[in-house]
């Protein structure tokens, strides 16, 4: 008898879907492709020096090496979690490594924290747009979206406040430097939200991914900084997702959340019951190299992405047609397009791939409701600022034609 595969997988799997970012991602990497599509670090920032003598600073002592080669505890390690426990308390977060558990990637703890609070039916409330790769990690536990639309400070709080009335318990929301649309929240809009939440003891999930990656201004507390638990390593009410993907190197795969110990305390098992911890080696690689790198790495990140995003900025003010606007953010490494209504994002992708060699991300995809559809992202990490000037340069004209037809 034939195996009828599809009957034999359950339907939380079937409800994950391909990501439009990691199929793009394979087209727009053709040498003649100016791509805007991936949200990416540059390569070229990547600090090799520093992880050539690390790592051989590692295998080349026998003590070290053996240890950094052996299973660990699936807590992570107590050296890298309490640096990243020092972070926090430098940005106001006093929290302790009770408090922290190291991951594959913030994606593993998006993933991880799906499957502890959400289940089919359960509401979560996202912001729209919202990080595609959040919604993939939740989807698969089949929950019920509620979108909360965003204006330039932030979600709107009648929105939030209406969801939560409603029934939903849990939140995810990106304060800082948002992807896909690079907004951030006011200082004002951070305090709101986290009134609204305790008003009706939800929960709020913070994804941190770009807070490093700041560019003027003055930097906001996070939500987890002004949830303050006056020591209370059990208390909260955020729970935040952090990652050296964006600031040290992806490869690493080095994430973490930090969360009151009860929260932690069952991630652990599910760590134990998943992968048993994050490679003991690239953990060791991680708090040697961003003890040795920061703040001065951080301040070479922000000059080169700084330029890139004025180069791409100022590239959309001379060159975008009428009835296109876009946001100005302050740090990370998006740039949200608004298209003129009639102009479908998707369809506008096919014709820049084709005829301008240009990619980027339709919005659409963002959007738990399938809204969006005359939106786009823009990331202006890796390309060269030629590139940028000649990419937007071609994308505007294409905009412009469609907006003539």
């Amino acid at each position: 008898m034939t195996i009828q595969w599809n009957e034999m997988i359950v339907p939380d799997a079937r409800a994950l879907r391909a990501s439009e970012i990691r199929d793009l991602l394979k087209v727009a990497e053709r040498p003649e492709i100016i791509s805007f599509a991936g949200g990416v670090p540059d390569p070229k920032l990547f600090p090799l020096a520093t992880f050539n003598a690390v790592y051989g600073d590692l295998t080349g002592d026998e003590v070290a090496g053996r240890r950094s080669l052996q299973y660990s505890i699936s807590e992570g390690l107590p050296g890298l979690r309490q640096w990243i426990a020092d972070d926090l308390a430098a940005a106001g977060a006093a929290r302790d490594i009770e408090n922290i558990l190291i991951t594959c990637g913030a994606q593993q703890g998006l993933d991880m924290l799906a499957r502890l609070f959400l289940e089919p039916g359960r509401e979560i409330v996202l912001e729209k747009p919202s990080y595609l790769g959040a919604m993939q990690a939740f989807s698969m536990r089949r929950p019920s979206y509620v979108g909360v639309n965003m204006d330039d400070d932030g979600p709107v709080i009648a929105e939030l406040d209406a969801a939560f009335a409603n029934g939903a318990r849990i939140a995810y929301l990106s304060p800082d430097f948002q992807n896909p649309t690079g907004r951030s929240y006011a200082l004002d809009r951070r305090l709101a939200v986290l009134e609204t939440a305790r008003k009706y003891g939800a929960i709020i999930l913070e994804d941190a991914a770009y807070c490093k990656l700041s560019y003027e201004g003055e930097m906001l507390p996070s939500l987890l900084s002004l949830d303050e638990v006056h020591g209370d390593r059990d208390a909260g009410t955020v729970i935040q997702l952090g990652t050296f993907s964006k600031t040290l190197a992806p490869a690493l795969r080095i994430g973490w959340i930090t969360a009151p110990r009860p929260v932690i305390r069952q991630l652990v098992l599910m760590k134990q019951a998943g992968d048993l911890h994050v490679s003991t080696i690239n953990q060791e690689v991680a708090l040697r190299a961003v003890t040795a790198l920061f703040p001065a790495h951080l301040e070479t990140l922000q000059d080169a992405y700084r330029n890139k995003r004025d180069t791409m900025l100022t590239a959309l003010d001379e060159t975008m047609p009428e009835g296109v606007s876009w946001s100005r953010p302050q740090g990370g490494m998006f740039i949200w397009l608004t298209l003129p209504e009639n102009i479908d994002s998707r369809a506008l992708l096919a014709e820049a791939m084709e005829d301008s060699h240009v990619a980027f991300v339709p919005g659409q995809a963002f959007f738990c409701d399938q809204s969006g559809a005359n939106t786009a992202r823009l990331s202006f990490a890796t390309e060269s600022t030629d590139r940028i000037r000649d990419g937007i340069a071609r994308l505007a004209d294409l905009i412009a034609r469609k907006g003539n037809q």
